[in-house]
């Protein structure tokens, strides 16, 4: 295999191995084991509390992990090895490495006194990435790429919901993540603005993107992911392709959730 070869076929794999977390003595996590592969599309369903939210956000170590480990592309996200044990690293250090793993919040997140555009340039040119011209190309190319290229100069307050979370998008997209975090990324819009954040999210899962989804929208689900994963109680209890876990779940656990939720 050729090193370019071999770079491609590495690019975005996820490795989660034993991991435990715990807050104030309840464990929200309970050795969780999850492979992502370069280009996959998984999606985290489970009821509230199972661990959803708090698994995705150990990826890109907003959360510690109090055992266990998180690699992409082998590479810890967080922590280094020091002969048997993970010590945390520098902030920027964690920074640099975080940068790998783009995330998109369920409440956009968007500084309010920057423009579109500006919330997409931010990082790219606070981390030196880029130039202010060669970031300005790019975030009016991934605006465009999202359907908001006439609101490069609109405030967040200007747009609606689904447009935010068009423009959080955006934003994950300038660092050129290897993986991309999405967190219930259409709970706080209203019905009718749901289905073109989800179709944004459905052009960047064929064009190859490593992503993983937490998600209520069962049919999204469905369509969209190559795999289901089902969490309860901090525990990975099934998974598997859309169709069979969603249509013929084989744990109980699951088979509740799905009656609840799909009526």
């Amino acid at each position: 295999m050729t090193a370019v070869a071999a770079e491609t076929a590495t690019r975005g794999l996820v490795e989660i191995h034993n991991v435990h977390k715990s807050y104030g003595g309840v464990e929200v996590l309970s050795g969780i084991d999850l492979t992502v592969q370069p280009g996959e599309v998984v999606a985290l369903l489970g009821p509230s509390g199972s661990g959803k939210s708090t698994l995705l956000r150990t990826i890109n170590h907003l959360e510690s992990v109090d055992r266990g480990s998180v690699t992409v592309d082998g590479e810890l996200i967080g922590y280094e090895l020091r002969g048997e044990k993970l010590q945390e690293l520098r902030e920027r250090e964690i920074l640099r490495r975080r940068t790998q793993v783009g995330i998109v919040f369920q409440n956009f997140n968007l500084f309010p006194h920057l423009t579109a555009l500006e919330n997409v340039t931010e990082a790219p040119i606070a981390l030196k990435r880029l130039s202010t011209d060669d970031a300005r190309e790019l975030a009016l190319g991934l605006l465009d790429r999202v359907g908001l290229a006439d609101k490069a100069d609109a405030y967040p307050r200007q747009l609606s919901g689904g447009q935010q979370q068009r423009v959080a998008i955006a934003r994950a997209l300038a660092l050129k993540p290897k993986v991309l975090l999405f967190d219930e990324p259409t709970s706080a819009l209203d019905p009718e603005l749901v289905g073109e954040v989800l179709d944004v999210i459905r052009d960047l899962a064929q064009l190859g993107t490593t992503l993983i989804i937490v998600t209520h929208e069962i049919g999204f689900a469905r369509e969209v992911a190559d795999r289901v994963v089902f969490l309860d109680a901090g525990v990975v209890v099934e998974q598997g392709p859309p169709a069979d876990v969603l249509s013929n779940p084989q744990n109980p656990r699951t088979r509740d959730f799905l009656s609840k939720v799909l009526g």
